[in-house]
């Protein structure tokens, strides 16, 4: 199939690969012309493992390329993905105003196309968006939906640092439609993965993503509630989480408590369901607790450095990772980022390292010392911070380095070290007489 992609973030660049790589023909559309022009080179705007090789073999092979033009994309596919933004505006609710524009352009372009077109949202959208859109595609292309045109929500579920994996080998593939065609078309784009498809309507695959997604955050923000309690009565939260996730019914997975979750969903979906919520007429207290307890989570951090190491005013702390998670470049709703906003106006002198997201961190702390090297960044330090589980974290000797304490906030320590060091919800080491 010939498959245009409006967006190319992490959901349209992952999307788009996985489509071509499936032996369809895609185009990917962006408003920037550098991200346009890197996909052309085959080099990818965005870190993603496995992606920049992936994507290079693609552009060389003829399957995949980019373009500023939307309406060309539009005319020469028979499918367009809406993968644009959604932002949070500041009260938590959904930014639509991407979403409109861009079903704007293709709707007009329609209007010219004889052929049956297939527009799907693949942006994580408030419940009811995509059918509000309708209307608004009927006026702008003169045709009518489910007739001359098909609309559809297709959420994704990918886990940036694994994303395609997860794209090539989903556990589902949700797909909300209201006409028999755009589900044969979908069935046919999707049948070489051997996933469950669950048709559903559009409202409920909206409702579904958010639904995954609060579920997943409360899971973490419940453990590190759990882990803050534990570190009253001197328990190890990781052996209570392994306890009762051997439970079948609770299972291990997202009970790693830590600094808190961030990125480009958790954060931004569970506000928006939240605002989406109230605006109906329900307050979600669990949820808003939620986000509450997150918010607080990265700030554990420096109470645990200043409990076992006195005030932080004047040390050294040097953070690693920068990014939300390991395996990406990206720093939206980072956990370091209140984290290093706190210890500089606590007077720390903060130094940093992170292996892909330097240079985006360094957008929102030009003042700060960035180092190319973990190792780097310990020399002299006072305090260590660990804020992502990168790999090479767990791997460093930190007793080469003199500090007062290590921080721990996702349980990278794999060896045994002499450091002082404290983790969340963990087993508190210290020297002998502290």
């Amino acid at each position: 199939m010939n498959i245009s992609i409006v967006g190319t973030g992490y959901v349209g660049l992952i999307t788009g690969t996985t489509f071509a790589k499936l032996g369809n023909s895609v185009t990917l559309v962006d408003v920037v012309k550098e991200k346009v022009d890197a996909v052309n080179s085959g080099r990818s705007p965005i870190y993603e493992k496995g992606l920049a090789a992936l994507l290079k073999d693609l552009v060389e092979a003829g399957k995949l390329s980019a373009t500023t033009d939307m309406e060309e994309a539009v005319r020469s596919s028979e499918i367009t993905f809406v993968a644009v933004g959604t932002p949070s505006r500041e009260d938590g609710s959904i930014d639509l105003s991407h979403i409109y524009s861009a079903v704007e352009v293709v709707s007009n372009t329609m209007r010219n196309k004889k052929s049956y077109h297939l527009v799907v949202i693949k942006s994580t959208v408030i419940p009811g968006t995509t059918g509000s859109l309708i209307p608004l595609m009927e006026k702008h292309s003169g045709k009518r939906a489910g007739k001359d045109f098909g609309v559809a929500m297709n959420p994704e579920f990918l886990r940036e640092g694994v994303a395609l994996e997860d794209s090539m080998n989903p556990d589902r593939i949700v797909l909300g439609v209201n006409d028999s065609k755009s589900e044969r078309i979908l069935r046919e784009l999707y049948s070489p993965l051997k996933a469950p498809l669950l048709f559903v309507s559009p409202t409920t695959a909206e409702m579904i993503k958010y639904t995954a997604n609060a579920f997943l955050a409360t899971k973490i923000s419940f453990s590190n509630e759990i882990a803050n309690i534990c570190d009253r009565f001197g328990v190890d939260v990781d052996e209570v989480m392994r306890g009762i996730g051997l439970d079948h019914r609770i299972s291990p997975y997202f009970l790693q408590a830590g600094a808190g979750f961030g990125g480009s969903c958790f954060p931004k979906d569970v506000k928006a369901l939240i605002s989406a919520s109230v605006g109906s007429g329900y307050t979600p207290h669990l949820l808003k607790e939620v986000i509450e307890l997150n918010d607080r989570q990265p700030l554990r951090m420096i109470e645990l450095a200043e409990r076992y190491s006195g005030s932080i005013d004047g040390k050294k702390v040097a953070v690693l990772g920068l990014s939300f998670k390991p395996e990406t470049d990206d720093i939206r709703e980072s956990r370091a980022i209140p984290l290093v906003r706190e210890l500089i106006e606590r007077g720390a002198s903060v130094t940093a390292y992170d292996p892909q997201a330097t240079e985006n961190f360094r957008r929102i702390f030009p003042g700060i010392l960035y180092t190319t090297s973990a190792e780097e960044a310990l020399i002299g330090a006072d305090i260590c911070m660990i804020q992502a589980d990168w790999s090479e974290f767990g791997e460093i000797d930190y007793d080469k380095y003199g500090l007062e304490l290590v921080v721990d906030g996702r349980r990278t320590q794999r060896g045994e070290s002499e450091t002082p060091y404290v983790g969340i919800g963990r087993s508190v080491k210290m020297k002998e007489g502290d």
